[in-house]
């Protein structure tokens, strides 16, 4: 049977965190629980920066793409685990792994470029707080998230092609509970050394670009604070920038421990740190933008009393 044989009846076996039965619903209520709040909390942030005109405002337009994101990329991923899980059923047939690898990294892709924009923001508003309307205009944010979105969803086509040209052999296991791109390629029976090289290069590209910005805004603002002589104005710029903070370090923390992980520990290992970015992280993003900002929280009772507790 040729390679294109192969891959049209491929199926892979995803072995999931552990193959314990007795574990098995403790796996399902735990994952579905932190799902369902991560898609409420999410939503809930979505809705109420869309409906109140005191948030119309540029961070939280990209916030609103934040959680847009999170829940798109936690829904990539967390579903067929569950059914994985509720069915005793590891297979997932090649096109569903290819397009779980595929919008998996577009959305991972998309939440890395969103924090560097948001710490752009956070940049101008506390370093150029006089020009912050005339710099961070609506044309501008609108091209930013443009450009967020294109280089997400153009830039992992790379990898999803260069997979097409890979065979596989049948029933191939992956020790993990969704199709990572690096565990995909290290079960393919053909030289995948051109993957491994887009990969890391785009991973490199893509991640020290960046974490650049992030560091570059924070170093500026950290500058503009320790130039404040009001301690006042210190805490409030401290309140402003505390919950993206969090979530960057939350984010770039997660990946740097996945990635030792993968270097220096098993494959099961690894599937267990994953589990912080693919489901913990999306859920701690809306507790945290939601339960230190006032005005989000202002914004969510009164979604809330007026969608449910109406006059």
């Amino acid at each position: 049977m040729d390679a294109g044989n192969q891959t049209r009846v491929l199926e892979f076996l995803l072995l999931g965190l552990s193959e314990d039965p007795e574990l098995q619903p403790l796996l399902f209520g735990l994952f579905l629980s932190m799902y369902l709040v991560s898609m409420l909390g999410n939503l809930l942030i979505i809705l109420a920066v869309s409906s109140d005109s005191r948030l119309h405002t540029p961070m939280y337009f990209f916030l609103s793409h934040l959680s847009f994101s999170d829940i798109c990329y936690s829904s990539t991923i967390v579903p067929k685990m569950l059914v994985n899980i509720q069915t005793a059923n590891k297979a997932i047939m090649y096109a569903g792994c290819s397009t779980q690898m595929h919008f998996s990294i577009v959305f991972l892709c998309l939440d890395n470029l969103l924090l560097t924009v948001m710490a752009y923001d956070r940049f101008v508003a506390i370093c150029h707080p006089l020009h912050y309307m005339i710099m961070m205009n609506p044309l501008l944010c609108g091209l930013l998230a443009l450009v967020s979105w294109s280089v997400s969803i153009l830039a992992p086509l790379i990898h999803s092609l260069m997979v097409l040209h890979l065979s596989f052999c049948s029933h191939t296991e992956i020790p993990h509970f969704f199709c990572e791109l690096s565990e995909v390629l290290e079960t393919s029976c053909s030289d995948a050394l051109s993957n491994y090289i887009a990969l890391y290069s785009l991973t490199g590209l893509l991640g020290i670009i960046p974490l650049t910005g992030i560091l570059y805004s924070y170093s500026k603002i950290l500058s503009s604070i320790l130039k404040m002589s009001s301690a006042e104005g210190k805490y409030k710029v401290f309140s402003t920038c505390g919950s993206h903070l969090m979530v960057i370090a939350l984010f770039y923390g997660t990946g740097l421990g996945v990635y030792l992980s993968s270097a220096f520990s098993a494959s099961s290992k690894r599937a267990v740190a994953s589990v912080m970015y693919t489901v913990v992280i999306p859920m701690l993003n809306a507790f945290i933008y939601s339960l230190r900002n006032r005005d989000m929280q202002g914004a969510l009772r009164t979604f809330v009393s007026r969608s449910f507790f109406p006059l």
